[in-house]
């Protein structure tokens, strides 16, 4: 492998610190979030690792040599559905493909493993990763106004038939 060779490997639990701490820091900067957005990142990421089920849920982490990219999990909501989470690129790996890939690898998976549907929650702020749902056959279909994370944000629900 090339250092300039993108790979998706299987999250890992040492993972697990770079990711809140990426999550917390690029959404302080870039959304103005508190410091309880970081530390339910690793609520999300501890509970995954205590109770994750490997046949039917999965994390991935993309990488170029030594260095994490981005991240991507799909996670049981119940027998028929499956929840995207923790879906993130860093800025430097944006614009190039490689959300459209996490995104097919969190699909495919939840199609192979038998799931009828995929829903994620995010932001209306989150304009371009709202783009990449919409252009992949994702509907909004929930959208309500809260306080979360220091600030005003409207939440969103979006799905899809797999």
């Amino acid at each position: 492998m090339s250092d300039d060779t993108i790979i998706l490997r299987p999250y890992m639990p040492n993972d697990a610190e770079w990711l809140a701490a990426r999550h917390g820091a690029l959404y302080a900067q870039q959304e103005g979030f508190d410091d309880t957005f970081a530390l339910l990142v690793a609520q999300i990421l501890t509970d995954f690792a205590e109770t994750h089920d490997p046949k039917v849920e999965r994390g991935w982490v993309a990488q170029r040599g030594t260095e994490r990219l981005g991240s991507i999990f799909c996670v049981r909501l119940d027998k028929k559905t499956a929840k995207l989470r923790l879906f993130l690129l860093e800025p430097a790996a944006r614009g190039q493909g490689l959300g459209q890939h996490l995104l097919e690898t969190c699909l495919d998976f939840a199609r192979d493993v038998g799931y009828d549907r995929l829903t994620l929650w995010t932001h209306q702020s989150h304009h371009a990763a709202c783009a990449l749902y919409r252009k992949n056959g994702f509907a909004c279909i929930e959208e309500k106004p809260v306080h979360s994370f220091g600030r005003d944000l409207v939440e969103q629900t979006w799905t899809i038939s797999l």
